[in-house]
């Protein structure tokens, strides 16, 4: 009965704490001090060691830009001269950046190295746009993401389609993954002036930032959150625009899904570790009040959630253990209470997931079919972050380890 009790008590604390934090994280006030002119001068980058498999669809999309881009100042960052991407890239006019400290494998090394050697050569830009291999632009994702920049935002994320999102049902949840992150998250944080949060790729960063840093200083598992958090610290402008649309590709593999949550959530408890003590420290009289406090409550509420929900299981798989008798009223009332949970659980996830695909319906980048699929197995997906949280959180060590892209863009889409 007691962790029955415990149970229930941490999932009502969990409540109230996400209750309380959506209704402080209001109270933000960070908007961009002032307006820009027009986008004249900006960079591509594109970290792509051997990416050849996949680098011509972004380049191509590139060069099919509503807004002209010099190609010149497409930056593709390799480690061989020897790489099949370099010949791509050639023929697209791009510029290809060796790197010469290979010991250093992750993409904040690989981005710092850049930025360092364009330092050194003193070529600056207005703008900086980030991207991987494996992505594909709208058309109009430089000119829609130019609005942003003109409103004078320091760094601005657009709208992370699925590239992938017929191939499997895995691709398909972990691309919903992303359309939570967008359309749930970072547009109610735009539209409150809080910070966003970045997820790696088909942003940009405005030149104050790059001239300051003299690089890109987020070498951690996750960079993109390393960032986020960096921005949050130092009140940085930041926001979502959903109409800067880019595809990108997702494991189609359950055991590469895995890893690369696992990475994520490592590198996301890692990183909090070393800037949350700081924010508790921000919170009287800044601008971006609801920023801080967001993200000092973080996951803390869903895991109380998770840990009661768990508990209030235990305590009915215990009864049972005990009474050896499926025939009494109790075991029928535990059965009852623990399948209660369990489909309350699943029926808020498949719900939540219908919600997004409906409002982004007009986007998305997925059939009817899956659309279905991705509503009845998507809280199973979501069920195995448990899993990876554990795994990330016993390991010591987790490396960075390359995700294999091979995905070529063959859909018939009007707008690339």
């Amino acid at each position: 009965m007691i962790l029955e009790i415990i149970g229930i008590i941490l999932i009502i604390i969990g409540l109230l704490i996400l209750f309380t934090t959506s209704f402080l994280a209001k109270q933000n006030n960070n908007f961009p001090k002032e307006k820009r002119k027009k986008l004249t001068n900006f960079c591509i980058i594109i970290p792509a060691r051997d990416e050849s498999k996949v680098i011509e669809d972004i380049l191509i999309s590139i060069k099919n830009q509503t807004k002209k881009v010099n190609m010149n100042d497409v930056y593709i960052i390799v480690e061989s001269a020897k790489d099949p991407t370099n010949i791509i890239a050639k023929k697209y006019h791009a510029t290809i950046f060796i790197r010469k400290k290979l010991n250093l494998q992750r993409k904040g090394y690989a981005i710092d190295e850049l930025l360092k050697d364009l330092e050194k050569k003193q070529k600056y830009y207005n703008a900086y746009f980030i991207f991987d291999a494996d992505n594909v632009l709208d058309k109009h994702f430089i000119e829609e993401m130019e609005k942003s920049y003109q409103e004078g935002y320091d760094i601005a994320t657009g709208y992370r389609n699925l590239k992938n999102g017929n191939d499997s049902i895995i691709a398909t949840c972990s691309g919903i993954t992303f359309a939570f992150l967008n359309s749930n998250g970072n547009e109610t944080k735009s539209k409150q002036s809080r910070n966003v949060t970045l997820s790696g790729t088909g942003l940009y960063l405005s030149k104050d930032l790059i001239q300051k840093w003299k690089g890109f200083p987020f070498h951690s598992l996750t960079e993109d959150y390393e960032l986020t958090l960096y921005s949050i610290e130092h009140n940085l402008t930041s926001i979502y625009n959903k109409n800067a649309i880019f595809y990108d590709e997702q494991p189609i593999k359950y055991k590469s899904t895995i890893n690369q949550r696992t990475r994520w959530i490592k590198g996301y408890f890692t990183t909090r570790k070393k800037y949350i003590p700081k924010f508790k420290k921000l919170l009287k009289n800044n601008p971006n009040f609801g920023s801080v406090v967001n993200e000092i409550s973080g996951m803390k509420p869903y895991i109380l959630m998770i840990i009661g929900a768990f508990l209030y299981i235990l305590n009915q798989i215990i009864i049972l253990l005990k009474i050896h008798d499926l025939t009494s009223s109790i075991t029928k009332i535990c059965c009852t209470k623990i399948i209660l949970i369990i489909m309350l659980t699943y029926i808020l996830f498949a719900f939540m997931t219908s919600f997004i695909i409906l409002k982004d319906k007009n986007k998305i980048n997925m059939s009817k079919e899956m659309q279905v699929k991705a509503i009845l197995f998507s809280p199973l997906f979501f069920a195995t972050y448990i899993p990876c949280a554990l795994k990330a959180f016993f390991k010591k060590n987790i490396k960075w380890e390359k995700v294999e892209h091979t995905k070529r863009w063959k859909e018939k889409n009007s707008n690339l």
